[in-house]
């Protein structure tokens, strides 16, 4: 049996600080454990020592991990462009004997190997927003997305919202399959402690609303603080609780301009930030949250609500076609810029009954994903 099962290398080479990337990487490998045994393929992560720490959370019975130097981005295409090869994977593909390779991100030159190279690409944001990337980010990003789309035979892409906008904005040959998979959120190992001790550990009240989310400007939390300001003088005031790295540079302009709005409405007691903490204690006061707020500009589609989806906690979130798409009619939505909308919807929030189910059963969602991953390949 194990020499017949099918080899899935896994990439597992990202910029540590895009937590969304690693989160969704080690969930397309974890999701792989709701398959039937007879179905589960041997998955070959390849990893640069760096990010060995991320691998330890990995659980799955055919597994085996290796340690390899990628190439620099820039060196990695000129070799391949001068060789004819994709030297990306070429040797890690034909020494680990894989028959499927993903995530494929740089993919310079066509392949002539046998095995399945599957590129992922998570959304289109600078097409949308190009105020919130260089110019030299910009030409990289639409650089790279020509040579998936010329080289590529396989593109998996997050929701149908990301592939229609590769269909407007590129020119999409009829030789490349795009598939939709749709990411779901495992949320496995959550720490062992009550609700009174983990509000207690973070200083919170018994009702509150939350927001996981790093502080880029798409992320919007600027209309939250808006809605917040609006009912300052409200009898039910919420209290808002924030999750998410700070930016690294230390004179954020963002970051100004929302403590701008917390000071001059005297808002420092109905906010809490928490800035990075612990992944299980994030979704263990997601778990407690009265609801979740997704406020943001764009998304490829939400980490953030499908681990409220697998937690069944109620999503309020900026009607962004892809959020309908996520949460469809289980959703609260608010036009993404209006505050005076969203004030409304946070005054008149019901208290959350925590013996409802929102949203179809955790196995039964895990297992649908994992085929449905599992189909891309094979």
């Amino acid at each position: 049996m194990e020499e017949s099962r099918f080899r899935l290398g896994i990439i597992f080479n990202f910029n540590p600080k895009w937590t969304g990337g690693l989160i969704y990487v080690l969930n397309c490998i974890k999701i792989l454990n709701f398959l039937e045994d007879k179905d589960k393929p041997t998955v070959v992560i390849v990893y640069p020592e760096h990010l060995k720490k991320y691998l330890d959370e990995v659980d799955y019975p055919y597994l085996e991990v290796v340690a390899h130097q990628f190439p620099s981005i820039y060196k990695g295409y000129v070799q391949s462009f001068l060789k004819n090869k994709n030297v990306f994977v070429q040797d890690l593909v034909i020494d680990q004997k894989l028959d499927a390779v993903f995530p494929m991100h740089d993919y310079p030159v066509k392949s002539k190997l046998d095995a399945k190279l599957v590129s992922w690409y998570a959304d289109l944001q600078h097409m949308y927003y190009p105020q919130f990337f260089t110019k030299k980010k910009r030409l990289e990003r639409n650089a790279r997305i020509k040579l998936i789309l010329r080289n590529s035979r396989d593109l998996v892409v997050s929701s149908q919202a990301v592939k229609d906008d590769f269909l407007q904005f590129f020119k999409v040959p009829k030789s490349l399959k795009i598939h939709i998979y749709h990411f779901v959120s495992i949320v496995d190992h959550l720490p062992t402690i009550t609700r009174e001790e983990i509000l207690k550990k973070y200083a919170l009240p018994e009702q509150y609303f939350m927001i996981s989310n790093q502080f880029h400007k798409h992320k919007n939390h600027k209309v939250v603080f808006k809605a917040l300001a609006k009912l300052k003088n409200s009898e039910r005031m919420p209290h808002l609780a924030i999750t998410g790295r700070f930016p690294e540079e230390p004179n954020s302009d963002y970051l100004k301009e929302l403590h701008q709005i917390i000071d001059e409405n005297s808002l420092k007691n109905a906010i809490t930030f928490l800035g990075l903490i612990p992944r299980g204690d994030q979704l263990l006061l997601m778990k407690y949250a009265t609801a979740i707020i997704q406020p943001s500009l764009f998304e490829g589609w939400s980490t953030v609500i499908e681990d409220a989806k697998s937690l069944q906690v109620p999503v309020i979130a900026s009607d962004l076609k892809v959020n309908i798409e996520q949460l469809a009619e289980k959703g609260t939505y608010f036009e993404s810029h209006n505050f005076d909308e969203l004030a409304t919807i946070l005054e008149h929030y019901p208290v959350r009954n925590f013996g409802v189910d929102l949203y179809d059963s955790y196995d039964s969602r895990m297992k649908k994903a994992a085929y449905e991953f599992l189909s891309v390949f094979k």
